[in-house]
């Protein structure tokens, strides 16, 4: 075989297993909480949305969406050099984040059981739904002679709490940023189907309404806690949690943006795209959004891609550990600064339109 289509080499704890990448950050992460708070919550200021949420996962949309076809039989050698790499990290950050998922909804789904039986049994729906996901992706990556260890990363994994409150927030804006990212790269290659480089795209269009209907479900959950979404702290986290999804998606898409170039995307204009619809999605129940118009934002956001690709530089040379820290602490300080910028930024406010559509 020549050389341009030889395998990018990645570690693996065992023949055809994939070493996890490692954690950093940037990284999708396993999240816990406080079963026994969430398990107390009264839901009865918006029960009739929830359980007509959860009629809507009992009848399972893509019970047979998720099937291989003729498509996938083929070799995928065609996909090469660092295109390959980028999209075989695509595939594993994919699957990593929706196996967290799985995780999370499945231990709710079991510790709420008999204790608050409507959520229970629409979590464990969700975990049904993101397993599906995981295993989609992790039998794509084994077209690439690659798979995930899930088992491995249930136990490896570190995982951080969070309260329910900022369960909901992160796993809300988690779930509707991963329907703007599919159904984007969906549309665009619904009009550019040359740019396809392998099938897992055309089932993107169902994918993202399960994404879809799991951010309406957390949206619907945040409705019946008022107390979440109505007061000052809820307008700081609400901006706490929008800078976090949306900076953490641009640094890595950037830092990849081979990947998207090899689908006929800029990944910056797609990022943006991407941001701009989750935040104007996330003002249907968050008090606040982002002002992400604001000419600081983007400028702000480059200065952070810019000191990481420094950063990255430095991890790469073959200094000492110690002078490796001292010559990455300005960038992190710069991109502390900037970040800090960003969330300073005068948010929109979006609770108080009353009578308008949110």
């Amino acid at each position: 075989m020549v050389d341009s289509l030889k395998k990018p080499q990645f570690e693996e704890v065992r023949p055809g297993v994939k070493a996890p990448a490692e954690e950093t950050i940037l990284t999708p992460r396993f999240y816990t909480t406080d079963f026994d708070e969430m398990a107390k919550m009264d839901i009865s200021v918006n029960e009739d949305e929830l359980r007509a949420i959860l009629e809507e996962f009992r009848i399972d949309y893509n019970r047979h969406h998720f099937v291989r076809d003729e498509q996938f039989q083929k070799s995928w050698d065609s996909i090469s050099g660092e295109t390959r790499k980028v999209f075989i990290e695509f595939l594993e950050r994919s699957c990593t984040a929706e196996f967290s998922g799985f995780l999370l909804y499945k231990e709710l789904g079991r510790r709420l059981k008999g204790k608050n039986p409507v959520l229970a049994e629409i979590f464990t729906l969700m975990s049904r739904d993101e397993a599906r996901h995981a295993g989609f992706l992790n039998k794509a990556l084994s077209d690439f002679n690659l798979s995930l260890d899930l088992g491995f990363l249930t136990k490896s994994r570190k995982y951080t709490f969070f309260k329910p409150k900022f369960i909901f927030y992160a796993t809300y804006l988690s779930e509707k940023i991963g329907y703007w990212r599919y159904i984007t790269i969906f549309r665009h290659l619904e009009q550019h189907p040359e740019n396809e480089i392998y099938p897992i795209f055309s089932f993107f269009e169902n994918w993202c309404q399960d994404e879809n209907r799991h951010g309406d479900f957390f949206d619907a959950i945040m409705k019946s806690q008022p107390q979440f979404l109505n007061d000052w702290k809820a307008r700081l986290w609400s901006r706490f949690f929008l800078l976090s999804v949306f900076a953490t998606m641009y640094l890595n898409d950037v830092q990849r943006s081979s990947f998207y170039a090899s689908l006929g995307l800029d990944a910056r204009e797609y990022d943006k795209h991407v941001i701009k619809k989750t935040n104007e999605t996330a003002g249907r129940v968050f008090p606040v959004v982002l002002d992400v118009e604001h000419p600081g934002f983007y400028q702000s956001l480059e200065t952070c891609v810019t000191n990481n690709e420094k950063l990255t530089e430095i991890a790469n040379s073959n200094a000492p550990a110690a002078i490796k820290l001292l010559r990455k602490l300005p960038f992190y300080v710069s991109n502390g600064v900037e970040l800090l910028k960003m969330y300073l930024i005068k948010p929109i406010r979006v609770d108080n339109l009353a009578g308008t559509v949110r």
